[in-house]
């Protein structure tokens, strides 16, 4: 069974109760010809809040297998908002830092990893990172890592048909004196094939594109020793939000593990 992307967020594993993630859900809960746009355009897109996440903002999404059996949950706090211009000093990206979790059924913390979501006037972006499965390293310990992570882009006005750039992350396993390895988790092939089309989840009604993509999680030794595993990923999308369920299918095509939006707020103090 392939193992979630730790955040998708979407990060998925995907994010927060908000002025303007409670806009976006009254205009997905119209009639779906609303929600399309054809009688009423969707919300701006609040950059200075990439996903929407203000300060103290945190969101739990919950896991299942595909049979829906609770597998854990992914908690995610905002640690800080920050923004830089270009040096043309033409374009300003917004970036939130936060810190995501995933626990297991009984709330214990399995793993933290810390996150970058930005956002651009057209386009907001996932960390490579959240792409990444701790599990793939575990053989490694005590080795040097260098990470080279790669943000997936998720356009603010997606057109039914195109295909978005891959993006994920790869870990450089070393010694003190040689290469040992290179590991590595993508999402390819990515493709926009609906939407919007309302969905629900437990935080609420989104009107979310379809886009699916094809996974590959590689471990490689040498150029001719590598081994590899792909499987199929369904991410339910709202541009103001970002990612609203993800669904997981393994080799065969059948659903494997479900990341949903359980719950936005803000963080206890």
């Amino acid at each position: 069974m392939p193992a979630l992307p730790f955040f998708r967020l979407v990060y998925p594993l995907s994010l927060v109760l908000l002025p303007s993630l409670a806009a976006w859900a009254q205009v997905a809960q119209q009639p779906t010809d609303s929600v399309a746009g054809t009688t009423g355009a969707a919300p701006a897109i609040d950059c200075t809040h990439p996903f929407g996440l203000h300060d103290n903002a945190e969101r739990v999404y919950r896991l299942t297998d595909g049979g829906g059996k609770p597998s854990g949950e992914i908690r995610m706090r905002v640690v800080s908002l920050s923004s830089e211009m270009n040096k043309k000093k033409t374009v300003e990206t917004h970036k939130v830092l936060l810190k995501s979790g995933l626990y297991d059924t009984k709330s214990r913390l399995l793993n933290m990893q810390d996150l970058t979501f930005s956002c651009r006037p057209d386009s907001s972006f996932t960390d490579g990172m959240s792409e990444f499965k701790p599990e793939s390293i575990r053989s490694f310990r005590d080795r040097k890592l260098a990470y080279a992570p790669v943000a997936l882009v998720w356009p603010h006005q997606p057109k039914v048909g195109t295909q978005l750039p891959s993006g994920g992350s790869e870990v450089q396993v070393s010694s003190s004196v040689v290469d040992i390895a290179k590991v590595s988790s993508f999402a390819r092939k990515r493709k926009v094939v609906s939407g919007p089309a309302p969905v629900t989840t437990p935080a609420g009604t989104f009107a979310c594109y379809k886009i699916e993509s094809e996974h590959e999680d590689a471990t490689a030794a040498r150029k001719d020793m590598v081994m590899r595993s792909t499987y199929k990923v369904v991410d339910y999308y709202a541009p103001a939000v970002g990612i609203v369920k993800t669904e997981v299918y393994d080799k065969k095509g059948k659903l494997a593990q479900i990341r949903t939006l359980f719950s936005t707020g803000s963080q206890s103090r």
